[in-house]
């Protein structure tokens, strides 16, 4: 969590700085999702993200310097430059892509969960609240459940589809949980800022599927501290409080399972400041090594375009 905390800081600088161009969608306060789900996923599974992806892709093993490379449009990234910030794929680690689509990688994963059932793995879309109001979203757990496919839908809830919060859209007595359970399929609401809870939800759910095949869903209530496009903008921008924001930090991911570790006796300053000088570094050193890599030659970003 705290490598992809640090590695989104670092995009938002570069966005700024103008070496990240395009638009820009950054996980920040959401890590303990991407983090706890793939926890649990091993080689052969599948995952589509959405196009607020660093985290996930991070989590699944992507190399900080060849995610760096992919944002800042060289050819030693991951996808050789040209993907960007909202397309990111990585089918060695099982990253079957990043969606700018609204709710996208609910489609693809349930493609992919074909593929999976195939060989015993399993597929997970991460997907926010505001892709429950895609009629494709219905469509998928219909068919996962007609085929019976090893498919795990993850809502991460942030409460908000861009500035239009969740009560506008969805009746307040009703949650995501319970509008897809209606397809006959298992459902249940977590806390999402816990990533104890997050990783033991998703083991019990994913051993499950392993064994016993069917899809399901995880809804997990978290929260996005910046802007639906941050690092650019003011923050809040009068749809949300400032007391809001700052219930909401308070529970920041990190923190709370610092806190965790710090009670067990499993982490003190010492211990978390090498981590933090050790993933600085690391960080420094992707975005050198992105710098240092040359753009795509123009003709061997057409070929790619047009083949």
């Amino acid at each position: 969590m705290w490598r992809i905390r640090a590695f989104e800081e670092r995009v938002g600088q570069l966005t700024r700085a103008n070496e990240v161009h395009g638009l820009v969608h950054l996980s920040t306060g959401q890590e303990a999702v991407a983090v706890g789900v793939c926890s649990q996923l091993r080689d052969g599974d599948y995952v589509a993200a959405t196009y607020r992806g660093h985290g996930a892709a991070l989590a699944l093993g992507v190399p900080a310097e060849a995610l760096a490379a992919e944002l800042m449009g060289r050819t030693s990234g991951v996808d050789g430059g040209r993907g960007g910030s909202m397309n990111v794929i990585d089918i060695r680690r099982g990253l079957v892509g990043c969606f700018g689509i609204v709710g996208g990688s609910i489609g693809a994963a349930t493609g992919a969960a074909l593929s999976a059932k195939r060989h015993g793995g399993v597929a997970v879309a991460f997907f926010g609240d505001g892709a429950t109001n895609q009629a494709y979203f219905h469509e998928c757990l219909n068919f996962a459940v007609v085929r019976d496919l090893p498919v795990l839908f993850v809502c991460e809830n942030n409460l908000y589809s861009v500035n239009t919060p969740l009560d506008v859209r969805q009746p307040g007595n009703r949650t995501i949980a319970e509008l897809a359970r209606g397809h006959g399929i298992r459902t249940s609401q977590h806390d999402g800022q816990s990533v104890e809870i997050v990783e033991a939800v998703a083991a019990d759910v994913i051993a499950g599927m392993r064994k016993n095949g069917g899809p399901a869903l995880l809804e997990f209530i978290t929260y996005r501290w910046l802007e639906h496009c941050g690092p650019l903008g003011d923050l809040h921008l009068g749809y949300r409080s400032q007391a809001e924001f700052d219930s909401w930090s308070a529970r920041c991911p990190i923190r709370l399972y610092r806190e965790v570790l710090e009670e067990d006796g499993m982490i003190d300053e010492a211990a978390h400041a090498a981590m933090d000088a050790e993933i600085a570094a690391e960080i420094d050193d992707a975005v050198a090594f992105a710098r240092k890599s040359p753009f795509p030659e123009r003709t061997e970003l057409s070929r790619h375009m047009f083949a």
